[in-house]
């Protein structure tokens, strides 16, 4: 097991109590109390800085394709096909799929979604983040249209 696999794992761990929290516990206090700063994020946010200084290189060559845009996505594959490159679009996404789903947890809440709908849009949120946002669009609609 090297630093990427790692990273990996940590960026996974990290997020696992916060979302299981919104997930297991969506109206609890200690649920809101820990999702209140930004923690929750944090982990994985350092950690694709951490991947990132590792391999500056990776980054400069991304920007650098920014220059050609008929180029760009094969940098981005060249990249993410590293360890350390896909060890940094992890934490980037997993980042991201808890930040989305927490914004979308505070407002399920704010909209008295039914539990099974919280938790469905909680569940796809982290899992599937795409499809947890189309639910939670969905769920909204219905609501204020009530």
């Amino acid at each position: 097991m090297d630093l990427y696999d790692i990273s990996f794992f940590l960026t996974t761990l990290w997020v696992g109590p916060f979302w299981l929290a919104m997930l297991i516990y969506p109206d609890e206090e200690s649920t809101k109390k820990l999702l209140k700063g930004p923690m929750f994020f944090l982990g994985p946010i350092l950690i694709w800085i951490f991947l990132t200084m590792l391999e500056p290189q990776g980054l400069v060559e991304l920007i650098k394709g920014f220059t050609n845009p008929l180029e760009i996505l094969d940098e981005i594959a060249v990249l993410i096909g590293t360890k350390a490159g896909a060890a940094a679009v992890w934490a980037h996404m997993v980042a991201g799929d808890i930040f989305a789903t927490r914004w979308m947890w505070k407002r399920s809440l704010r909209l008295g979604f039914e539990k099974w709908k919280m938790t469905t849009v909680v569940f796809f949120g982290v899992m599937l983040m795409p499809l947890g946002v189309f639910l939670y669009v969905i769920f909204s609609k219905n609501i204020s249209s009530s």
